[in-house]
């Protein structure tokens, strides 16, 4: 991957931003860091920009202590939004011109002018709430309007998420989503952590996309190692995370039929993903894939009769899978909830810079795997899915055709893979250097940026999952559909509530 830097005045980056980037560059994240201990006053904000060509250009700016403000670009480009907003939260970093400043992580009861990512917070103060706080957000107001609060606690055993539909019958005007209730300090944690250490903190930002994770995490470390893995281990992470991918998709085609109460479809992709995860338990002896891949490699090495099980049971499950979705989709009552419901426009998609299936479920044609080669992938044949009606439907397709697709992968790699060392020591690793480690998770692109200090510690480290990327999409999707059809098109996205509480 190659890194070009680029140096804008902190009140002229929008002008930096118009002169510079092409209309096909998109935002994979934006990084806010304190580095006043450095020699810098004070704070540094770093726009990591795809541009093609396994490319990243960096927009960077210095927002001083004394007066912390800087031109926003969330007007211009809606996919920086969330990440300004943060930024404003966690650092007190203001980005002047930004439509719509509301608090994001911090919610309303958490004291003003506090901020909890700057070098000078304790890692253990804890702030007293003011419970004054009030939820102020967009509302659709007039005769026959009325409003749906559901959350932040569900009847489900799900995490915790607040959302507001204005009504008039059936039909949703508006949806308000909050997200951000068990925010859990991971990035504040790592600070000062040895960056093996760190790996253990990547793998359970997400109970679901471990190897997707920590493979990010180890891939930026590596980065600023300039380590060159063995090629053993890039066959192993591949193998870990189509294993990864097909039983989240299989359990996502379950959850999309759950979203309109179709058992048939719910348990039997309930049923085909715990064998998969018995499978995970069995020979990697964590059902989440945890504990396998180190910066440097890969934990541990796979013997012939394992790649067999992994191989003969990944295929077995994409075929019965794919006699599931037969039936489904012969179902008219399923294709009625699916076609046409939840539609995200292509267009909308761009703006905010949406990621993994439901990008491409939108016409969009990215995938990590390819636009940023990592691990084995570029060793791999494999075609990357792209659908155009934006819809339930469509997304239900992508996940399909994907589940196929991962277990033929899987066959693959266990065909190709090479013998040799499984790692590689990590070394001394130079202070203060980032790198920016992404890849393809079951919901899309994760990006991971580690800044290293003193003795192979963690200065700064920020994620940025693929559901970060793709939340501010969902409440698009919704307006003009009914409030039953809320679940459904929740579930076709199924993002995670967990990787943005880091």
């Amino acid at each position: 991957m190659k890194i070009e830097v680029i140096h804008a005045d902190r009140n002229q980056l929008e002008k930096a931003y118009k002169s510079v980037m092409g209309p096909h560059f998109r935002l994979l994240t934006m990084v806010a860091s304190d580095e006043k201990e450095l020699g810098i006053d004070r704070f540094k904000l770093r726009y990591f920009f795809a541009v093609g060509d396994n490319r990243v250009l960096v927009l960077e700016t210095v927002v001083p202590e004394e007066d912390p403000s800087f031109s926003s670009l969330a007007e211009l480009l809606p996919a920086a939004a969330w990440y300004e907003r943060e930024a404003y939260d966690l650092f007190g970093t203001r980005p002047v011109g930004h439509p719509d400043l509301r608090s994001l992580i911090l919610h309303d009861d958490f004291p003003e002018g506090v901020y909890p990512l700057r070098k000078d917070f304790p890692l253990d103060q804890i702030e007293p709430r003011s419970g004054n706080g009030v939820f102020s957000y967009p509302r659709v107001e007039g005769e026959g309007v009325f409003e749906i609060p559901v959350g932040p606690i569900h009847a489900g055993v799900i995490e915790p998420g607040h959302f507001r539909f204005q009504v008039m019958g059936d039909t949703i005007f508006h949806l308000e989503a909050r997200l951000f209730y068990t925010h859990r300090g991971m990035e504040k944690r790592s600070e000062g952590m040895d960056v093996m250490e760190g790996s253990l903190l990547a793998e359970q930002l997400c109970g679901v996309c471990s190897v997707s994770h920590a493979l990010s995490y180890a891939q930026a470390v590596e980065q600023i190692a300039g380590l060159t893995i063995p090629e053993r281990a890039l066959y192993i992470r591949s193998l870990l995370a189509e294993m990864e991918r097909l039983y989240n998709h299989v359990g996502d085609i379950g959850n999309i039929c759950a979203g309109i109460g179709f058992a048939f479809g719910s348990n039997h992709g309930a049923r085909l993903k715990e064998t998969l995860m018995q499978l995970n338990a069995r020979i990697f002896n964590h059902r989440y894939l945890r504990g396998m891949i180190i910066p440097g490699g890969v934990l541990r090495d796979l013997t012939s009769e394992q790649l067999n099980e992994i191989s003969r049971i990944s295929l077995d499950v994409a075929f019965k899978i794919q006699q599931i979705i037969h039936d489904i989709l012969e179902n008219n009552i399923a294709l009625d909830r699916y076609r046409k419901t939840g539609i995200l426009k292509e267009d909308i998609a761009e703006q905010f810079a949406v990621v993994g299936p439901a990008a491409r479920a939108s016409n969009i044609d990215m995938d990590a795997r390819k636009d940023f080669p990592h691990a084995a992938y570029q060793e791999l044949q494999f075609e990357v899915p792209v659908l155009e009606d934006g819809d339930v439907l469509a997304r239900f397709l992508i996940r399909a055709v994907e589940s196929t697709q991962s277990a033929k992968l899987i066959r693959q790699i266990i065909e190709k893979i090479p013998k040799g060392d499984i790692r590689i020591p990590l070394g001394e690793l130079p202070a203060y250097q980032y790198g920016i480690g992404i890849t393809e998770s079951p919901r899309g692109e994760n990006v991971h940026f580690v800044m290293t200090g003193l003795n192979n510690t963690i200065y700064r480290y920020r994620v940025r999952s693929a559901s970060y990327a793709n939340w501010p999409a969902v409440p698009t999707a919704v307006p003009g559909n009914i409030v039953p059809d809320f679940p459904l098109i929740n579930k076709s996205f199924e993002l995670c509530y967990s990787c943005c509480d880091r």
